[in-house]
């Protein structure tokens, strides 16, 4: 028993040198056997197995349908042992009109839809070819392409399809080997058939000519094509690109002036069900201000409904902001890496792709001619054998009827072959009639005529270029654009004007409270309630700041270390809670407080002061702060804060000073400055400065009182020149000596 067990050998060989080899065995396997179609025909193998597995179950356009169970049986036990779900998949795909332009499988139940769902599982649906599918196998019966052993050598399939239409940029493709991809878009196919036409009678035609009658994809959803003419050629030159696409869109009108913008086209790709719902998740987050609403009403076609915030909204911009934050707008990539009629990979170009199906079909026209030569020279060489027995009748009768073994004699007394001698032999009786005969010598006319004239072709290059681009005319009238469907879908606009989208609309805006407390701890609420609403505060703390104002403002705040703070409203902490202290969002210098909290007002003026009545006027655009340090604008002396400021209202200042004398004169005596301590406002012979304001001499002066905001015309006597100690305030001013600008 032990002499009959053969030791298998044992070979040491390097890891890295037996994970190499393997490695590149399967990725060879994966880049020529799944991934990569072939430039000729533009199928992928499974693909390719597919369509002749239904062929020989005779799934043809005018027979009906059978399940797909059955025929993806067929596919995995024939030809394709690998998973039933990948062999499924592709069926499916072959059937979707939203996946391939020129579908190639007609389907009977539910095959998924542009949403994104799902096909039915393959015991419910059923299947059967188009006529386009039929247009790729056009030919196969007539030795038009070479077969091969399937996986275990019991049957046979084609390696290659005759393919009558150009698949690969027809429908496209698209797959993922070990180390490379392909990705080409679908395109229309009475351009590519008329760039097909042109390049037989132009061989040295250039890229940029191709592209006038191929202009770029067209893609089964349709939608707009927005690349320039010379990314397009690019891409086309180098096989390798993409294409920006946006959806089609249109405006409707409403009543009252409202709109609504509907979209019936959505870029290749994309599903319609995932779409809206980040449309929806953006619309949520506030990403979009300027969309109010969304609304899916498709039914048998797109519809997705875009509402408006308010009828203000302009349409285009609208549009131009839902394009750049969802996949409204899309690239859809050229990557041309294909088989070569050598199955080996590569990027081809435009050209090289039209140039390869053209030498396809110029050997697929030499093959199926020398096929009908060689059954034409067997039915001549069966009809001359006719011929010498019916020249020969009597003869052979006798023969036939005394000879135990007549084919050998009529072989040697003729010369006949041996198909000559079994054709004459098999013939039958009413075949001796005299018009049978007349009619094999009309027939042996006309089959000599047709051999003389297909030898011709087979010699002739020129006559074989014209006999393609025959073929390419027909190709063209039974699916071009005269044919239902055949039109293109995808319109070539060329590149957008570039629409400028304002940056305030770019923010959600929303109107907001900013409140701080005079312990500093600010936070917001939303809309603008009155005083800020009732909200809770620390033991011992209360309200100071108020500011009605939006999301997108900013606020300055203004230190007794005379710099200026900048914050953002929006990014503000709202909510429930007491809110987040003002010194953790800015560098406020320990032992400094906030004088004052406004909202910036770009291209206004404010007016600052210190405590010993020096201030001046500046620009709001020149305090703000790019960073949390603050920006110094106020010089402060030791044992000197800044007190006040104030916005620019007016054409007067009034200063009150902590002993209750108010001083008004111009604004004008003030200079204007971006940084120093400025010129006297008031002198005090005690005390400093409480507050500053400005206003209008026309309208009078405010100031704010508990029942509301009190104004009074200024009497003349109060009116002043800078520096002036001034006069005791009239009746009625607060007690606190401020005019409440920010309190």
């Amino acid at each position: 028993m032990a002499d009959s067990i053969v030791a298998s050998r044992v070979e040491e060989v390097p890891l890295a040198d037996a994970l190499g080899e393997r490695y590149l065995a399967y990725a060879l396997s994966t880049i020529t056997s799944r991934s990569l179609p072939d430039v000729r025909d533009g199928l992928k193998p499974v693909q390719r197995r597919l369509l002749y597995a239904m062929r020989e179950l005779r799934l043809d356009p005018d027979s009906g349908f059978k399940k797909c169970a059955r025929v993806v049986g067929d596919v995995i036990g024939k030809y394709h042992p690998h998973g039933d779900t990948a062999v499924y998949d592709a069926l499916v795909r072959l059937a979707q009109d939203f996946s391939v332009r020129y579908p190639l499988v007609e389907g009977q139940g539910n095959f998924g839809n542009i949403d994104g769902d799902n096909a039915a599982a393959m015991r419910y649906t059923e299947a059967r070819l188009t006529g386009y599918a039929i247009a790729m196998l056009e030919g196969i019966d007539e030795d038009a392409v070479d077969f091969r052993d399937n996986y275990d050598g019991s049957e046979s399939e084609p390696a290659l399809l005759p393919a009558s239409v150009p698949n690969l940029l027809c429908n496209g493709a698209a797959g993922i080997a070990v180390g490379m991809a392909t990705s080409i878009p679908p395109h229309n196919l009475d351009e590519v058939c008329a760039a097909l036409l042109h390049l037989i009678r132009h061989p040295r035609a250039t890229i940029a000519k191709l592209v006038e009658f191929v202009p770029g994809p067209d893609l089964p959803g349709g939608g707009l094509l927005v690349e320039d003419r010379e990314s397009v050629i690019e891409a086309y030159s180098t096989g390798r690109g993409s294409f920006r696409v946006r959806a089609r869109w249109h405006v409707e009108k409403l009543s009252r002036g409202q709109y609504c913008i509907v979209v019936t086209e959505i870029p290749y790709q994309i599903q319609k069900g995932r779409l809206v719902e980040k449309i929806a998740d953006l619309l949520n987050a506030r990403k979009l201000p300027l969309l109010g609403d969304l609304r899916d009403e498709s039914a048998e076609t797109t519809r997705l409904v875009l509402e408006p915030r308010n009828r203000a909204v302009d349409p285009d911009i609208l549009m131009e902001q839902m394009f750049r934050a969802t996949d409204l707008e899309n690239r859809v990539s050229l990557n041309m890496n294909v088989l070569d009629a050598g199955t080996v990979p590569g990027v081809m170009n435009l050209r090289d792709v039209l140039d390869a199906y053209l030498r396809h079909r110029d050997d697929v026209l030499v093959r199926r001619t020398r096929y009908r030569l060689d059954r034409i020279a067997h039915r001549l060489e069966v009809l001359d054998g006719y011929l010498i027995a019916y020249l020969n009748l009597d003869e052979v009768i006798r023969i036939i009827r005394e000879e135990d073994e007549p084919k050998p004699v009529m072989v040697e007394k003729w010369s006949l072959s041996d198909v000559q001698a079994e054709a004459i032999l098999n013939m039958r009786l009413r075949a001796l009639r005299r018009l049978e005969e007349m009619a094999i010598r009309t027939e042996h006319g006309e089959l000599t005529t047709e051999m003389s004239a297909l030898r011709e072709l087979v010699e002739d290059p020129k006559r074989r270029k014209e006999a393609v681009a025959g073929e390419i005319r027909d190709a063209r009238s039974r699916f071009g654009k005269k044919t239902p469907g055949g039109a293109r879908r995808t319109e070539i606009s060329g590149a957008p004007a570039e629409i400028d989208i304002p940056e305030d609309v770019l923010v959600e805006r929303e109107p907001i409270t900013v409140i701080c407390s005079h312990k500093g701890w600010v936070r917001t609420v939303r809309g603008h309630p009155r005083d800020g609403g009732e909200l809770k505060y620390r033991e011992g703390d209360r309200r100071r700041f108020v500011l009605p104002s939006q999301t997108t403002d900013r606020l300055l705040a203004f230190g007794t270390d005379g710099r200026f703070y900048t914050l953002d409203a929006g990014r503000l902490p709202g909510g429930r809670g007491y809110g987040e202290a003002l010194r953790l969002m800015i560098d406020l210098p320990d032992g400094q407080d906030i004088v004052a909290l406004f909202v910036h007002r770009p291209g206004e003026k404010l007016v600052v002061a210190s405590q010993d009545g020096r201030g001046f006027v500046v620009a709001e655009n020149d305090v703000v702060a790019p960073r949390r340090a603050g920006k110094q604008v106020l010089n402060v002396g030791d044992g000197v804060e800044a007190a006040a400021c104030a916005p620019v209202r007016g054409d007067m200042v009034a200063v009150v000073g902590e002993n209750r004398r108010l001083n008004i004169f111009p604004l004008s005596d003030l200079p204007q400055m971006t940084r120093g301590r400025g010129v006297k406002l008031q002198s005090y012979r005690d005390g400093g400065l409480s507050d500053v304001t400005t206003f209008a001499l026309a309208d009078g002066l405010s100031w704010k009182t508990g029942a509301g905001v009190r104004t009074e015309k200024v009497p003349p006597e109060y009116r002043g020149k800078r520096a002036q100690a001034g006069r005791v305030a009239m009746r009625g001013f607060p007690r606190n000596n401020r005019f409440g600008n920010y309190e």
